[in-house]
C-alpha cells in the first residue's frame, strides 16, 4: 500500500480459521504453524490485509500451504554469529543471499535463538535459521546436497552478509534438533513402564506367597513332631473317669 500515515499501515489476519491450525503476524504477515504435528496435505487460508484509515480499506488472498511429514528430514540449520533481533529484521536479506548463492529457492522454517528470556533477543549474538531448499522443479534438496553447497559457498555467502549486517559474520551448519518424541511413541514407553511394574509387583506377591507357605509349612511340622515327641514322653493319662493312671511300658515284648 503505497499510501502514507493510518492510510499505509496495514494489518494482517486470516479468516474463518477454525481450526487454529495456523497463526499470523498482524504486523508483518508472516505466517506461523501452530498445531500441524503429524498432519499432512494443502491447507488453504485465506488471509486479509486493512489498512488503519478513517475509512478502513481492505483486500484478500488465498495463501496455499502444503505440510510435507518428510520435510524435516530435509531441514538444515544455519548459525549467524548475529544477534536475533538483528537477524529478524534482515531475515529478507538473509534469504536472497542464500537463494543466490545456492541457486535453490529457500525457504525459512524458523529463527530463533538458544535463549529463551526477552533480554536475550538483543543480547545473544548466536542466532539460528532453518531453511529448505527447492529446486526447480519444486522439489525438496536433500539436506546433504544443501549443506555440501553451503560449504563450497561458506565464504561467498559471509561476504554477502556482512554487507548486510555492516560487520563481520560467520555462517555455520548445524544439525537440526531432534524432533520431539509422538505422542504414541511417548504411550508406548508409558504402557512398558506400567507392564514392567505389574510384573515385578506380580513376582513379588509370588515369592512372598511362597515363602509364607513353606514358614506355614514348617511351623506346622515342628508342631506336629512336638506333639508326637510330648505323646512318647508322657506315661501318664487319664482312664474313662477322668482320674490319673500312668501307663506301663511292656517288659517283655517278646510274650
Amino acid at each position: 500500500d503505497p499510501d502514507s500515515g493510518d492510510n499505509g499501515l496495514l494489518l494482517y489476519s486470516l479468516v474463518n480459521n477454525q481450526m487454529n491450525e495456523f497463526d499470523i503476524d498482524e504486523n508483518t504477515g508472516q505466517i506461523f504453524t501452530v498445531s500441524v504435528a503429524g498432519k499432512a496435505g494443502t491447507f488453504y487460508l485465506e488471509v486479509q490485509a486493512a489498512d488503519q484509515g478513517t475509512r478502513r480499506l481492505t483486500a484478500r488472498t488465498t495463501v496455499n500451504v502444503t505440510v510435507d511429514s518428510s520435510s524435516s528430514n530435509n531441514i538444515v540449520v544455519v548459525v549467524l554469529n548475529r544477534k536475533i533481533n538483528v537477524v529478524e529484521r534482515n531475515i529478507a536479506e538473509v534469504k536472497r543471499v542464500l537463494e543466490d548463492k545456492l541457486a535453490w529457492n529457500v525457504y525459512i522454517v524458523d529463527v530463533y535463538s538458544n535463549e529463551f528470556e526477552r533480554k536475550a533477543r538483543s543480547s545473544t549474538d548466536v542466532t539460528y535459521v532453518k531453511i529448505i531448499a527447492f529446486d526447480e522443479a519444486n522439489q525438496e534438496v536433500t539436506a546433504e546436497d544443501v549443506k555440501r553447497k553451503l560449504r563450497d559457498q561458506k565464504s561467498n555467502i559471509e561476504i554477502e552478509l556482512e554487507k548486510i549486517f555492516s560487520a563481520s559474520v560467520t555462517a555455520a551448519i548445524e544439525e537440526a534438533p531432534a524432533d520431539s518424541a509422538t505422542p504414541e511413541f511417548i504411550a508406548m514407553i508409558v504402557l512398558s513402564v506400567l507392564l514392567a511394574c505389574a510384573l515385578i509387583a506380580f513376582l513379588v506377591y509370588v515369592l512372598f506367597t511362597i515363602k509364607r507357605k513353606r514358614q506355614y509349612k514348617q511351623q506346622y511340622l515342628v508342631k506336629q513332631r512336638a506333639e508326637i515327641v510330648e505323646g512318647i514322653d508322657n506315661q501318664c493319662g487319664t482312664d474313662k473317669n477322668g482320674s490319673l493312671k500312668c501307663l506301663e511300658k511292656l517288659e517283655h515284648t517278646n510274650n
